[in-house]
């Protein structure tokens, strides 16, 4: 199914389309089956094709289609790899598509400073797989193999960001084309500076609604010298919950603790042959430091733990086990979809205050009970983040609707408890109509942000704020 994009003038759009195919080549095509797949990513929005699509491979490259559509005010929509769950990626108004995944290579290694610099199509595990001789690694870890460029434009997190933060604490520094075409950088290699407005932390998580990010100077950090994983099973999702919260204020440093509800636990046991655990609220901990300092706090997180009526707690320090352990994790939405023959995965996400976590939670899966869908629950606990994953037929109206209520009762729930309409999705067109329940009248400043940037509205227009 397609989302009939917004038709751009036809005399435009051919002659922008002739431009670029003059000028690129074999660069840029107007292939269908091309545009199709540039146009949805990894979530239930239907596709929305731009008119073209342009493999830039070098930020000159993007700055010279920058251009061309601006003097047009013709649309762009940036590309990473396609694997948004908000529509963060669907061409709304059509135009010109601009894929950066030809653009991968590491600029540079800083192992004194701890810095590197890559081009926008690097993905995280390329990246590590680069770094790992070096001793060093980038932690932010969403889940899909994403494109760097991607994470910082959706502001990612995922696993490791309790302990190390989000993109928006680890982007040091980007190169980004704007609007009008001009090539600026938004800030030095300094680890800090008080000079001038934060250029990087406004384009960290725009979305390619500002500017196209082309490159990423971002903090990495030394392998831990130990590394420990640790599952352990509880009654229910309350008693799990409230063990992570008492491991957050209690200051211990774990480095990923992920929540999995029974169903979701049940669904990775079949699917990808987890042995000895039951289909029961499950978190998953993994551990970095010294071998002594590692092992201190499983011990200590198992004793929290316990006192909740945490059973089974299961850890290990062998690589092979904790990558069968975070395989399983990873492939969770997989194992998912298994669930139902025919039908398909729907995201969304929400986060709230760590306090009121086990409250936001509970009442949403109350909620779902109420609807009959079948919705396994993932969280970064840590960080009071967590996912619903509904597991829907698209051709059901009715039931398309019942997921869409419950994700708008849920958001609404996690508002009004202080969170926010999304952790680490992104806004994308998906929960555009959420931003002024959260924002308020800090909405017009986005505006004004917004057409100051690009005031011919033609960066992904349609996504974060409407113009």
């Amino acid at each position: 199914m397609h989302v009939d994009a917004i038709p751009s003038d036809a005399l435009t759009r051919e002659k922008v389309i002739g431009i670029m195919l003059q000028r690129f080549g074999d660069q840029f095509t107007t292939a269908e089956a091309i545009r199709e797949r540039h146009g949805k990513g990894e979530s239930y929005h239907s596709v929305a094709s731009p008119d073209g699509v342009f493999f830039a491979k070098s930020t000159e490259d993007v700055a010279e289609v920058v251009k061309i559509c601006a003097d047009h005010k013709f649309p762009i929509v940036p590309f990473g790899v396609g694997t948004s769950l908000e529509g963060n990626i669907a061409a709304l108004k059509g135009g010109i598509c601009v894929d950066l995944s030809m653009m991968n290579e590491i600029l540079e290694v800083n192992e004194e400073d701890l810095d590197v610099k890559v081009q926008a199509g690097v993905t995280r595990k390329q990246l590590n797989d680069f770094l790992r001789d070096t001793g060093l690694f980038f932690p932010i870890d969403p889940g899909a193999d994403a494109s760097i460029g991607g994470m910082a434009a959706t502001r990612a997190s995922g696993t490791n960001a309790v302990r190390y933060g989000t993109m928006r604490e680890n982007v040091l520094s980007l190169t980004v084309v704007t609007a009008d075409g001009r090539i600026v950088q938004t800030a030095r290699r300094a680890r800090k500076s008080a000079a001038g407005y934060d250029l990087t932390r406004l384009f960290v998580g725009s979305e390619g609604t500002l500017g196209i990010i082309t490159e990423i100077r971002l903090k990495v950090y030394g392998i831990p010298e130990s590394i420990t994983s640790a599952v352990c099973q509880f009654e229910d999702l309350e008693s799990a919950v409230n063990t992570s919260i008492l491991i957050v204020q209690t200051g211990i440093p774990v480095a990923r603790m992920e929540l999995l509800d029974d169903v979701q636990m049940g669904a990775c046991i079949s699917y990808s042959k987890l042995e000895g655990y039951e289909e029961k609220p499950t978190i998953f901990f993994e551990f970095h430091g010294t071998e002594t300092g590692a092992k201190e706090q499983a011990e200590t997180v198992q004793a929290i733990a316990e006192e909740f009526g945490g059973s089974a707690f299961q850890w290990t320090s062998k690589m092979e086990d904790r990558n069968k352990l975070w395989q399983a994790r990873h492939d969770a939405y997989y194992a998912a979809i298994a669930l139902r023959s025919g039908c398909q995965g729907w995201a969304t996400d929400v986060c709230v205050p760590v306090s009121r976590l086990a409250e936001c939670i509970n009442e949403t899966k109350d909620d779902l009970e109420e609807t009959g869908l079948i919705s396994p629950l993932v969280g970064h606990v840590g960080d009071g983040n967590f996912h619903m994953l509904y597991i829907v037929d698209p051709n059901n109206q009715e039931e398309m609707a019942k997921a869409q209520a419950h994700s708008d009762r849920m958001v609404m729930r996690a508002l009004e408890m202080g969170g926010t309409c999304t952790g680490e999705h992104g806004v994308g067109y998906g929960k555009i109509h959420f931003l002024t329940n959260e924002h308020g009248d800090a909405m017009s400043l986005m505006r004004s942000l917004k057409t100051a940037f690009d005031p011919d509205n033609i960066m992904n227009p349609g996504k974060i704020v409407n113009i």
